[in-house]
């Protein structure tokens, strides 16, 4: 992809489907409303107006205490480099050790802790696929957030996943050392 082109779509003045890109290209260029997966440029939806709810309630917990206990930053659908894919979570943390030193492109590393809401647009076999993506780029957590059912899906790996209910709380574990929530807040 040519400078001029990769200058257009960041601009947003030609249509990013009608190019190609390499995973460093998108990484610097950061394009808004994409992620990159095998090679494609792949549009993310606008968030509904629930999934937006909930995800401004994840960040309300979880930055709080992330920024009190100063243990790193939380980020709202930066990019990521998750294994050869750039990916954007919901939300997302990165520990103080893990931040790098350019804050002008997505990072080349994946989060420590992902975290997806689930819309309705969504299928479940894609989300199930992302969450084991972030997982074997080396993700130590993921949360998936489904407002439907008021339920929190904990991966942390493809065989140690667990169901969290309204009664339930949700913590960091050992990745956001002190977290704990009520998942029934993320809900209200």
């Amino acid at each position: 992809m040519t400078q001029q082109e990769l200058h257009e779509v960041a601009q947003g003045t030609l249509a990013p489907e009608q190019v190609s890109m390499t995973l460093a290209e998108f990484l610097e260029y950061d394009i808004e409303g994409y992620e990159y997966v095998k090679g494609e440029l792949v549009p993310m939806l606008p968030p509904t107006r629930i999934h937006s709810k909930v995800s401004v309630k994840v960040i309300r917990y979880l930055d709080r205490h992330v920024d009190e206990n100063q243990l790193g930053e939380v980020h709202v659908e930066a990019t990521f480099q998750v294994g050869e894919r750039g990916l954007k979570p919901d939300v997302a943390f990165v520990s103080t050790p893990r931040l790098d030193g350019d804050e002008n492109t997505g990072f080349l590393i994946p989060p420590d802790l992902a975290i997806e809401v689930v819309s309705p647009t969504d299928v479940q076999w894609r989300v199930v696929d992302k969450a084991f993506v972030y997982l074997s780029a080396g993700t130590r957590l993921v949360w998936v957030l489904d407002p439907r059912s008021k339920t929190v899906t904990v991966y942390r790996s493809e065989s140690d996943i667990t169901l969290f209910t309204c009664e339930d709380t949700l913590t960091g574990e050992d990745v956001v050392l002190g977290f704990a929530c009520l998942v029934s807040q993320l809900f209200e």
